[in-house]
């Protein structure tokens, strides 16, 4: 019999720690979709280590989430027993790979935000959040060069790497605003000092994309509407086609372990 869904105690806490647990896994997922297809081996590998710093993150983020939650649940329930509505990640990580272009700018958009909250987290009251955002901090600034350099290449390279640079920059421009935004959960956890505001690196973050994508030659988007629903559950058709993917051998095989 195919495995059901399972019921989480959402506390604040253990809402956040599952949302930033979600961004990291999903994201991670998509990288994963790259193995074997990148465009040249050394890249194969970066891609592939990048997944995995993000799949461990998430692991440590949905630990924490079943201790919090103290219910039994642990990271395998929390990553292959929840339904597309009970994923809290943003819509920009869920976003399909694309081209290399795509992927380069979505890992550029992500990472230098949460590179800095990361940094901003570990200072934590809370010990063990705080650990995990330093461990992960270390891996997410590598992150970011990684990924800048890349969109810079891209940007200032051919007129074909320059539109497609150019194309995914405006394609996933709209999913950004969704980092920078809270609700009352999280609100409780900024006013007690556990978590930062994210709202606070909206204007670094974006002078650092800025600067990024000057020196690749590209411009900035303009507008200021932006998608949001990632954090309530409300998700794009992608997340659902990932899931089935991602949790396909759990589903069909309860229990299943290596």
């Amino acid at each position: 019999m195919p495995a059901g869904s399972i019921t989480v105690a959402e506390t604040p806490l253990v809402r956040f720690l599952l949302r930033r647990a979600d961004d990291a896994l999903i994201l991670g997922h998509r990288l994963s979709e790259w193995c074997g297809h990148a465009p040249m081996m050394e890249e194969d590998m970066a891609l592939a280590n990048m997944g995995l710093d993000l799949i461990g993150q998430a692991r440590s983020l949905y630990t924490y989430a079943g201790e919090a939650e103290a219910q039994g649940h642990g990271e395998d329930d929390f990553a292959y027993l929840r339904d597309v509505r009970g994923y809290g990640n943003l819509l920009l990580v869920e976003q399909p790979n694309g081209d290399f272009a795509c992927t380069m700018v979505r890992q550029l958009l992500y990472s230098a935000f949460i590179d800095p909250y990361w940094r901003a987290l570990a200072t934590s009251p809370d010990a063990t959040l705080a650990a995990i955002a330093a461990k992960a901090e270390k891996e997410s600034a590598y992150h970011v060069r990684h990924s800048a350099e890349w969109v810079i290449r891209l940007g200032d390279g051919t007129p074909e790497s320059h539109r497609r640079a150019q194309d995914a920059l405006d394609g996933l421009w709209a999913f950004t605003g969704e980092m920078f935004e809270t609700d009352d959960s999280e609100r409780h956890l900024i006013a007690a000092g556990v978590v930062p505001d994210p709202a606070r690196f909206e204007a670094p973050w974006r002078a650092m994309v800025a600067d990024i994508v000057a020196q690749a030659t590209l411009r900035l988007p303009q507008g200021g509407w932006m998608q949001k629903g990632g954090r309530a559950g409300r998700h794009s058709e992608h997340l659902g086609h990932l899931l089935s993917d991602l949790q396909y051998m759990q589903r069909a095989f309860p229990g299943a372990s290596w």
